[in-house]
């Protein structure tokens, strides 16, 4: 009886396993947030304090889209775009908005690399980045929305602590999280330094969404709430516009692309 309960718990788990695999979710990959918190606010006191530069972020993406010039790739796309820092320049010294900005900007394109994405550019206080979906679309999808969310921890439990001991305000996002296919393009004719970028549907609609968004919230188009694992999509409700403000239609159906919002 013993016998038969230990092989019916290991066939489960070896199951669970199996579905987790199937679905994306890795159970070893685990983020220690406390450490990941802690080493945002040394560098963000340090910046603060010292002037701490950030090194580059960007060059392994370069590197990627210049051997995938004009590929179509499938992949998630996330936007993630400061609020407020109009405010911030009235209210601050010009050279403490600059290192907040800068920071900002590097932590987030930090938290994009510790979950497996690329850093597409900075656009001013928005940060872009990607999710190569090419082998495993429910991955990407999984990292693209698991990085958002610990965008959201960085920013509240590991930034804002150090401002608020200089009376600076809290900082807020919005970000938008979108899946789909794009291309890379290259400006120009020169392989190694004419610029590289991404254009197509996921680059847009995960712009748009973001737009939508209220300060601190996350929202994601269906095309990457279809992917990612069940445990996820419980954390997820539909949004419901009732003023027509979203008119965006599904690539796929022509109806109403649907966007969701995350209420963890």
């Amino acid at each position: 009886m013993t016998e038969k309960t230990n092989k019916e718990t290991t066939d489960t788990g070896q199951n669970n396993n199996v579905v987790d695999m199937l679905l994306s979710k890795n159970p070893n990959q685990t983020l220690d947030s406390e450490t990941m918190i802690l080493e945002t606010q040394k560098r963000v006191w340090g910046a603060l304090k010292k002037g701490y530069e950030y090194s580059g972020v960007i060059n392994d993406s370069d590197k990627f889209l210049r051997k995938n010039v004009f590929s179509k790739l499938d992949m998630a796309v996330l936007y993630v775009d400061l609020v407020g820092s109009t405010t911030m320049t009235l209210e601050m010294p010009e050279e403490k908005i600059a290192i907040i900005v800068s920071s900002f900007s590097q932590e987030m394109a930090a938290v994009i690399r510790q979950h497996q994405g690329y850093v597409l550019k900075f656009v001013g206080d928005a940060v872009i980045g990607y999710f190569i979906g090419e082998n495993n679309s429910l991955l990407a999808a999984d990292n693209a929305v698991d990085c958002a969310k610990s965008m959201l921890t960085v920013i509240q439990k590991g930034i804002n602590p150090i401002l608020n001991q200089y009376d600076y305000p809290d900082l807020m996002v919005k970000i938008g999280v979108d899946y789909g296919q794009n291309i890379v393009v290259r400006y120009g004719a020169d392989i190694e330094n004419s610029h590289v970028d991404l254009m197509g549907p996921a680059m847009n609609i995960a712009s748009k969404i973001q737009n939508m968004a209220k300060p601190n919230q996350i929202l994601i188009g269906n095309d990457v709430y279809q992917r990612i694992h069940p445990n996820s999509k419980k954390e997820f409700t539909q949004l419901v516009w009732k003023n027509n403000e979203w008119r965006y239609r599904s690539r796929v159906t022509g109806e109403i692309y649907n966007v969701f919002e995350f209420n963890g």
